[in-house]
């Protein structure tokens, strides 16, 4: 049904990096949240309201509170498509997570107010009106439900939406929500147990808790999360598969929103190599880099002297003195100045957050050991902080 959505609505919707087409996901999945969540939370307040249950109106005003965040999401998504402008240079997607946070203060606050109607159901109980009707229309829902969950997911997945990823793992949540509250409903008819309250409040505790990781889920891209590791591994593949490329450091990639990712890397060329051969290399890695993932990225070239005395025994000595220590990962933009009585080791360190030794800790090791075969070579070293593994 999904993808039958997707063929019927959306031109070319199978070319998901046009932002054109991830737009119209993003419409589509809006206008089927919307009207999906309208009739469900029709449907269940009713029943509710008619069988006396606070767990299914609780459920109903759930999924409109669902309707709710599709108009948001709905919005979300066209504002976030608006094109650069002067004051905002690399776009507005992130605005797409700002949808998504609302949605998730628009959760929390049903979740609490349900849980204060469901602890006053629970001191002040009252029978219910039990009807094989309120069982099938919970159902319905379930089923709905489920389906709800699968598209939006299914969508979020296509496009990479973060958005609509969290709206379908909201549906699933209200599949089991209200699974809850049909299992209170069986519960009271057949055992003659007033259990709508607390099952009504199991409801609202597991609408906070959903409303509460989803806030977890918008806030970390808009904190600067590390970059996805999927996306590191692409970038690196690709700029090693090319002869010519020594290596690579200082991946840099900023994420301004779906669609809006930003990067910088240098690429290590034979400093013996004609300059403008290098620089074409490096132009088109940096082309194929931006072609197929989608990213926009800048290269900078680092020439390396190859043919330095002792280079090579001097790396192995920093690699093998590194190897040991718990978060260094590596070196790179090593040269070495000669002087009348030292020569100075120039190079950078590359160490990530679980690096438990001092910056000085670890040149200190790493002198040691230089020294013991150079005594007069003298180390200077930069370090990097890195979120990305090479």
């Amino acid at each position: 049904m999904g993808n039958f959505l997707f063929k019927k609505f959306i031109k070319d919707y199978e070319n998901v990096k046009d932002p054109k087409v991830r737009d119209s996901y993003g419409k589509l999945a809006g206008i089927v949240g919307i009207v999906s969540n309208a009739i469900l939370c029709t449907m269940k307040i009713l029943i509710g309201l008619v069988s006396g249950s606070i767990a299914i109106v609780a459920d109903g005003i759930n999924n409109l509170a669902d309707a709710s965040s599709s108009v948001v999401t709905l919005v979300g998504f066209k504002l976030a498509a608006m094109p650069e402008d002067e004051e905002h240079p690399y776009g507005h997607a992130r605005i797409e997570y700002l949808a998504g946070m609302a949605v998730s203060v628009m959760i929390l606050l049903v979740g609490f107010e349900l849980g204060k109607s469901s602890v006053d159901k629970i001191f002040n109980p009252s029978p219910l009106e039990f009807s094989w009707t309120v069982v099938i229309v919970l159902l319905v829902a379930i089923a709905i439900k489920i389906w709800q969950a699968v598209f939006n997911i299914s969508a979020g997945k296509k496009i990479n939406s973060l958005a609509l990823i969290a709206t379908g793992t909201d549906s699933r949540n209200d599949v089991i929500s209200t699974c809850v509250v049909l299992a209170g409903v069986l519960i009271g008819h057949f055992f003659n147990v007033q259990v709508d309250g607390y099952f009504g409040l199991l409801v609202a505790v597991f609408i906070l808790w959903s409303g509460v990781s989803l806030i977890k889920e918008t806030i970390s891209p808009l904190l600067g999360e590390a970059p996805d590791p999927e996306l590191v591994n692409q970038i690196e593949e690709l700029a090693k598969s090319y002869d010519g490329i020594l290596d690579i450091h200082d991946l840099v990639v900023h994420n301004y929103g779906p669609g809006k990712i930003f990067a910088s890397i240098h690429l290590e060329v034979d400093a013996a190599v004609n300059v403008l051969v290098s620089h074409e290399l490096v132009d088109t890695v940096e082309h194929e880099i931006a072609e197929k993932l989608g990213i926009n990225i800048t290269a900078h070239m680092d020439p390396i002297d190859l043919t330095t005395p002792y280079r090579e025994e001097v790396i192995n000595i920093i690699k093998s003195t590194i190897a040991g220590m718990e978060g260094v990962l590596s070196l790179h933009d090593l040269r070495m100045v000669p002087g009348p009585n030292f020569t100075n080791v120039i190079f950078d360190i590359v160490i990530n957050p679980q690096c438990k030794l001092s910056q000085e800790e670890i040149k200190s090791r790493i002198d040691a050991a230089l020294h013991t075969v150079h005594p007069n070579f003298f180390t200077v070293i930069a370090f990097d902080m890195t979120y990305t593994k090479f």
